[in-house]
């Protein structure tokens, strides 16, 4: 392949002929006296709207484009053709694990008596769907080995502020809340965050020569004012950390407890169970690991699971099944942290979630991690001669490479990311995880065939040539875009969020 070709099967979309590269799009096309419609002649009395609606009546009408059905047809399907999505081809950002939806999550989840279930109808008219949530709270509590369970908070972060809720409230039932949180270096970015939104101090920890915990950096950093420890694991280098239960001994001993971050469940799910290796508390992503939908700010959802002494704390109500079989939520709970979530949850998630974990069953799950892994790997041995592999640990669902050698060519990770848009895909988590300087990290789950990871792998070889023939080329990337490289920093500081008519 030509360090300059885009492969034409992986391109998406192509410019329109009358449309130049950096010219962008005209949107304004709104035309006086354009209509949409034409509605029918009034068959009722007319009435005076003023005297009708009094104050409320608006004087004169808004100001909204005028165009025809067809160009309002073609503004949005032509806006759908540029977007990129699982649909079109490999999502590679590391970390957020952006697999595919399976088309049968989203029938069952729009099953009438389903879709259609007001959250708040009585209990004895509700036992199907309270059954589902019954369901998959036992089969996630199998999964985790943990022994109950909340499905309230609607996201990661929102299960990890629950979870240090639980935290916390458990130490202030001993009598002292404690006063410190310790993160390592290689965690989630949203785990100092929830530290301190809970009132604790943060203390970093950091990781060793392997990017794991460093034991005896943790012994002497915990003492009796340490309330927990939050370890995302494997960890945001794709490591895994083999030494947890000396992990858990360590905290346990003084009193502390172990939170674990499980965003990265893709990784372990029926493979190993954290509850089993002395994790206290946890959250799930339930639009990760079971592949309901994600981006776009939502829907999520973010189960924490816990051990038996934590369970007088979990938010309310809780899911209780009566003596006759019957489910209902119990509110009585004097030492809950307190509802985290209006409703109950995210039920449609609860739906797709559950669907995606009875299809599969254990032996599916468990393939899943396990190719999630191999395809992992398969991208770091195809890569790791040609990109720098700052950690040589073994990978577990994630690889972490760092743009040292191209960096000597005056090329960045960003470079390189953007420039991989010009051969059609998604690029990777750009500089992160922080602790790897000019980070490139690439997750590509179990929903990848083999065929698109060589794509991948043939794009990324592609670009690592072009940094060495030509770099200009790769810094001024991306060259098949409808626009060119944007300023992001003015694009997150003044965003233009809703059309205004031209002056």
């Amino acid at each position: 392949m030509a360090t300059s070709e885009i492969p034409i099967s992986k391109t998406i979309g192509k410019v329109r002929p009358h449309q130049t590269q950096n010219e962008g799009l005209v949107f304004e096309k709104s035309s006086p006296g354009k209509k949409a419609y034409k509605l029918a002649p009034l068959d009722v009395p007319e009435v005076d709207a003023a005297a009708l609606l009094g104050d409320a009546h608006r004087k004169a009408s808004g100001l909204l484009p005028e165009l025809s059905e067809i160009e309002i047809i073609r503004h949005f399907t032509r806006l759908s053709t540029w977007n990129y999505a699982i649909d079109l081809g490999m999502y590679p950002l590391g970390s957020c694990t952006m697999k595919y939806n399976p088309r049968v999550n989203e029938f069952v989840s729009r099953i009438e008596g389903l879709a259609e279930a007001h959250p708040y109808r009585p209990e004895s008219l509700a036992q199907g769907v309270l059954e589902i949530i019954d369901l998959l709270q036992r089969c996630l509590i199998d999964i985790t080995g943990m022994d109950t369970i909340t499905l309230q908070p609607a996201a990661g972060a929102h299960g990890e502020f629950t979870g240090i809720l639980l935290v916390r409230a458990w130490h202030e039932s001993k009598g002292n809340a404690r006063r410190k949180i310790i993160i390592p270096d290689s965690a989630h970015g949203t785990n100092p965050a929830t530290a301190a939104i809970c009132g604790y101090q943060v203390e970093n920890l950091k990781s060793n020569a392997e990017g794991g915990i460093d034991l005896e950096a943790l012994t002497r950093q915990v003492d009796e004012d340490t309330a927990a420890l939050m370890l995302t694991n494997p960890s945001t280098l794709g490591v895994f950390e083999n030494e947890i239960h000396k992990i858990a001994d360590i905290l346990h001993a003084k009193g502390a407890l172990l939170y674990m971050d499980g965003a990265n469940m893709n990784a372990l799910v029926g493979k190993v169970r954290p509850g089993d290796f002395g994790v206290d508390v946890m959250h799930l992503n339930l639009h990760k690991t079971f592949s309901t939908p994600h981006g776009g700010g939502g829907p999520g959802s973010g189960p924490v699971a816990c051990k038996k002494f934590l369970e007088p704390f979990l938010p309310t109500p809780v899911l209780t099944k009566e003596k006759d079989g019957k489910l209902h939520w119990e509110y009585n709970r004097p030492q809950s942290v307190g509802r985290v979530r209006a409703f109950y949850g995210n039920t449609g998630m609860f739906i797709r979630a559950l669907a995606y974990i009875l299809a599969n069953g254990p032996d599916g799950l468990r393939q899943t991690t396990e190719d999630a892994v191999l395809n992992a790997n398969y991208i770091r041995k195809n890569l790791e001669d040609l990109y720098e592999l700052p950690y040589k640990t073994p990978s577990m669902h994630e690889v972490v490479f760092s743009d040292k050698r191209q960096a000597a060519k005056g090329v960045k990770t960003g470079d390189i990311a953007k420039r991989l848009i010009d051969y059609g895909f998604h690029p990777y988590t750009v500089s992160f995880p922080l602790i790897v300087h000019g980070a490139l990290m690439i997750e590509p789950t179990e929903s990848e065939s083999l065929e698109e990871l060589d794509l991948f792998i043939d794009a990324m070889r592609s670009i690592a040539k072009e940094v060495d023939e030509s770099p200009d080329l790769v810094k001024t990337a991306p060259h098949s875009t409808r626009v060119s490289r944007l300023d992001e920093v003015q694009a997150a500081r003044k965003p233009i969020l809703r059309w205004r008519p031209s002056q």
